[in-house]
């Protein structure tokens, strides 16, 4: 039987913690782990479009970035990308984490140390 985690929401073969609170992009990470999560790789439109649909806020972090020593994943290695028109632009060179963005309808770069909601993301 699984059991339903308080907080988390269920699609496909993973469970999804979408936050209330608001950190910068690596206390967002820390704190999916502390989950025993990640920060949410999303690797369908399908994904993509739950996520966007379940947010529960404007913007969101995801587990994409540019900084090597931080990432939670090889973003050269996601068949699936999903940005924003135009992005990402790494504006003023200072763009290196990645939300979801209900204004640019899809992922935008954001410089790392702006506070935003997370998304958590557990196989099960």
């Amino acid at each position: 039987a699984i059991k339903c985690l308080s907080g988390w929401k269920f699609f496909s073969t993973s469970v999804y913690f979408i936050s209330t609170g608001q950190k910068i992009w690596s206390e967002s990470s820390q704190d999916c782990r502390g989950r025993g999560a990640d920060l949410v790789i999303i690797n369908s439109r399908e994904e993509h479009e739950f996520i966007f649909n379940n947010m529960g806020s404007s913007r969101a972090w995801i587990g994409l970035t540019d900084m090597s020593e931080q990432s939670d994943t090889d973003s050269d290695s996601l068949d699936f990308r999903f940005w924003g028109e135009g992005e990402p632009n790494d504006d003023k060179n200072y763009e290196d984490c990645v939300e979801i963005s209900e204004y640019k309808k899809g992922w935008n770069d954001m410089p790392c140390s702006i506070q935003e909601r997370w998304i958590c993301e557990k196989s099960i």
